[in-house]
């Protein structure tokens, strides 16, 4: 990768070598990484990647936005009611 590139990882932690990409991040062979999946979830404390500045992390939710929660919260009350109003 180019030393301006960003790995970014929102599919499965073990498809990234952590202790290379640690290693890769430290000596600024790349920009940087945004990751949201990790080998081990929840992240540990101590994990590097909580405290390299070239690192952004987040608790795997990196697919969410408003308008996905919206849909999702609004399918998951319809169903309690239909499933509500059939067992009642």
């Amino acid at each position: 990768m180019k030393p301006t590139a960003w790995l970014i990882n929102s599919s499965r932690g073990p498809i990234v070598d952590e202790d290379a990409l640690i290693g890769i991040l430290r000596n600024k062979h790349i920009a940087g990484a945004a990751i949201d999946v990790f080998g081990v979830e929840p992240l540990p404390p101590s994990h590097p990647f909580r405290s390299l500045d070239n690192v952004l992390a987040t608790p795997h939710i990196g697919y969410v936005s408003e308008r996905l929660y919206k849909a999702f919260y609004e399918d998951t009350v319809s169903n309690i009611r239909k499933w509500l109003d059939t067992h009642r």
